[in-house]
C-alpha cells in the first residue's frame, strides 16, 4: 500500500521552494490570531455585557458565520485578489470595535451584531495557502509533503492559541487580549497578503492537470467536480465523530481527565500528519480517504466497547491520527477533482464540512448525554464515520457508473 519516501529532506525541500518560507511564516502568524481569538472574544463580551449567555451567543454566531461564509470569501478572493486587504481591514475594524466596546461596556445587541459582522470578513488564509502549495510543489510527492506540513502546523496553532489567549487574559484583561489578537490578525493578514502578491502564480509548476468543469455550477453549492461531494461527506463524518467523542469524554471522565485525553488525540493527529507526508502511497487518494474513514470508525469502537482508561486513550490517539490524515487526503484531492480557479474555494468547503460536522456532533452529543448519559456517545462516534464512509463510497460508485454509461 505504501513505502517510506526516499531521502530525509522532503520538508526542508518544501520550505526551500520559492517564497515558501515567507508564505509559511506569515500564514502561521495569521492563523495564530484565529487560534488566539476564541477565549478573549468570549470573555471580553462577557465582561462588556455582564452575561455569559450573550457571550456564548456572540461567540457561537461569530464561528457559525465565519464557517458558513468561508467558501464564498474564498471564491471572492480567488476571483479578486484585491479583496484580501479589504477583508483584513473590515475584520480588524469590527474586532477592534468589539474590544473597545467590551472595555467600556455595551449592550447585548451591539455585542452580538459586531461579532456576527466580524464573522463575515475573516480572510481565507488556510485555503489560499493550500492552493499556493499546490502551485509551488514540483510533483505529487512534494505537494503531499507540503499539505501535510501545512495541516499539522494549522492544527498545532489552533491547539496552542487558546493557551496563549488565557495567558494574555491573566496578564491583562479580556478586552486587551482581544485587542492584541486583533492587532496580530491585521499584522499577520497584511504580511501574508504582501508575500502572496509577490509570488507569481504563472511561474509556479503545474504538476496536476486542471480537470474541465462538469455541469452547471451551482451558485450556492460547492464547485463542480466528480467525486467532490463524496469527499465532503467523508470529511463531515470525521468532524462529527471527533466532536461526539470530545463531549463524551468530558461527560464520562470530567474536565481534568478529558483534557489530557483530547491532547492525546491532537498528538496522534500531529504525529500521523508528519509521517503521512513522508510516505509514497500506492493506494489511490479516494480509496485512501474511504480506508481512513473506516479505520476511524474502528478506533472509536475501542472506547465504545471497553470503558477502561487505557482503551479510551489508545482509541482517541488512533482516532486523532485517522482524522487528521483523512483531512490531508481530502486536501490532496482538490487539485485532482476541481478545475483551476475554484481550488481555493474547494479547500474552504472542506473546512466548512469539517466544522459543520463538528457542530452537529457537539449538538448530538449534548442531547445524548442529557437523555441517556455518556455511554451511547462513543457508539454514535463509531456509527457516524462508518455510515458517512459507506455513503461516500456509494455516491462515488454511482457517479462512476453514471459517467461510464453516459
Amino acid at each position: 500500500m505504501s513505502r517510506p519516501a526516499r531521502g530525509s529532506e522532503s520538508y526542508r525541500a518544501v520550505l526551500a521552494l520559492p517564497h515558501a518560507r515567507l508564505l509559511f511564516a506569515t500564514a502561521t502568524l495569521a492563523r495564530l490570531s484565529y487560534g488566539l481569538l476564541s477565549l478573549p472574544l468570549l470573555l471580553a463580551v462577557r465582561d462588556g455585557t455582564g452575561s455569559y449567555a450573550v457571550a456564548g451567543t456572540a461567540a457561537g454566531l461569530f464561528g457559525l458565520t465565519a464557517a458558513v461564509l468561508g467558501p464564498y470569501r474564498s471564491r471572492l478572493v480567488e476571483r479578486r485578489r484585491t479583496a484580501l486587504p479589504v477583508l483584513t481591514a473590515l475584520y480588524g475594524t469590527l474586532l477592534g470595535c468589539l474590544a473597545a466596546g467590551s472595555a467600556a461596556g455595551m449592550s447585548a445587541w451591539l455585542a452580538v451584531t459586531l461579532a456576527v459582522l466580524a464573522g463575515v470578513f475573516p480572510p481565507p488564509v488556510g485555503p489560499l495557502m493550500r492552493t499556493r502549495w499546490g502551485r509551488l510543489a514540483r510533483d505529487e510527492a512534494q505537494r503531499q509533503s507540503a499539505l501535510s506540513l501545512d495541516a499539522v502546523t494549522e492544527s498545532s496553532v489552533f491547539a496552542v492559541g487558546p493557551v496563549l489567549g488565557g495567558l494574555l487574559i491573566a496578564a491583562s484583561s479580556a478586552s486587551l487580549a482581544l485587542a492584541g489578537a486583533t492587532a496580530l490578525a491585521v499584522a499577520g493578514f497584511a504580511a501574508f497578503a504582501a508575500v502572496l502578491g509577490a509570488t507569481a502564480p504563472e511561474t509556479a509548476a503545474k504538476t496536476v492537470p486542471a480537470p474541465a468543469p462538469t455541469g452547471v455550477r451551482a451558485r450556492l453549492g460547492p464547485p463542480a467536480g466528480a467525486g467532490f461531494v463524496p469527499l465532503l461527506v467523508a470529511v463531515l463524518g470525521s468532524g462529527c465523530a471527533l466532536a461526539l467523542a470530545e463531549v463524551g469524554v468530558v461527560a464520562a471522565r470530567g474536565a481534568a481527565v478529558a483534557g489530557p485525553l483530547m491532547a492525546l488525540c491532537a498528538v496522534g493527529g500531529a504525529a500521523s500528519g508528519l509521517a503521512y507526508g513522508r510516505v509514497q502511497w500506492r493506494m489511490a487518494p479516494h480509496r485512501r480517504l474511504l480506508t481512513l474513514g473506516a479505520l476511524a470508525a474502528a478506533c472509536y469502537a475501542l472506547p465504545a466497547a471497553a470503558s477502561a482508561l487505557p482503551a479510551v486513550a489508545i482509541g482517541l490517539l488512533l482516532a486523532g491520527a485517522c482524522s487528521d490524515t483523512l483531512q490531508i487526503t481530502a486536501y490532496l484531492q482538490v487539485d485532482l477533482l476541481i478545475a483551476a480557479g475554484s481550488r481555493t474555494e474547494a479547500s474552504a468547503w472542506i473546512n466548512t464540512a469539517n466544522n459543520f460536522g463538528s457542530a452537529l456532533g457537539s449538538a448530538a452529543a449534548g442531547l445524548l448525554v442529557s437523555r441517556y448519559g455518556p455511554a451511547p456517545v462513543f457508539a454514535a462516534a463509531t456509527a457516524v464515520p462508518a455510515a458517512t464512509t459507506a455513503l461516500a463510497a456509494l455516491l462515488r460508485t454511482r457517479r462512476a457508473a453514471a459517467t461510464a454509461t453516459a
